[in-house]
């Protein structure tokens, strides 16, 4: 049986130790931010396009550029990196596009990091393209001719023509212009 001395002397290890792991919790709690992500930096956060896009179905592509080629369906090649900013904050643009013309284009995401071979002769893998910046896009007709090749964030505008001359569609002056609507911090969604 514990003495009195003895008792008295646990129950203060006890609150201290219970204390300080209190306190520890406490400024742990306080010292994390809410949310580790952002757009406007260069860490890697996983796919860019669920994350910052709001569309997770962009990556991995579903065919390849050989596929596409040889279907003769117009592709877009977009060069990306998952940390990098500027590739961040241009997947939104891309989801945009997937979504006016995903069901007649091949949209290919092309993860830089990835590559395995940059340097190729051949016109059916994405490496023929790539000219060592991130993000860059490419459009290819469906002749197989490079119709777009900027490297960059282009804007949504910019592709949207460059589509528009591959499909044959009525200029952005004599059509219904798309308007955008900020939807939140990131997602950014177009209307009429």
């Amino acid at each position: 049986m514990l003495n009195l001395t003895e008792r008295f002397s646990w129950q203060k290890v006890f609150l201290s130790l219970f204390s300080f792991l209190l306190a520890i919790f406490l400024l742990l709690l306080i010292a994390t931010p809410t949310a580790l992500a952002s757009l406007n930096d260069d860490r890697f956060d996983g796919n860019i396009f669920a994350l910052y896009a709001g569309n997770g179905s962009l990556v991995p592509a579903k065919v390849t550029l050989k596929e596409s080629l040889k279907s003769s369906r117009p592709a877009i090649l977009v060069f990306f990196l998952d940390d990098s900013k500027d590739c961040k904050q241009f997947s939104t643009v891309v989801s945009q596009l997937q979504e006016f013309y995903g069901r007649a284009a091949d949209f290919i995401p092309v993860n830089v990091d990835a590559m395995t071979n940059f340097v190729t002769d051949d016109s059916t893998k994405p490496a023929y393209y790539y000219q060592g910046f991130v993000p860059q896009t490419v459009i290819i007709n469906q002749e197989g001719k490079v119709v777009l090749n900027e490297k960059g964030q282009v804007a949504f505008e910019k592709v949207d023509d460059t589509f528009r001359e591959v499909f044959d569609l009525l200029p952005r002056s004599e059509s219904v212009e798309l308007k955008r609507r900020i939807l939140n911090e990131i997602n950014v969604e177009l209307r009429e």
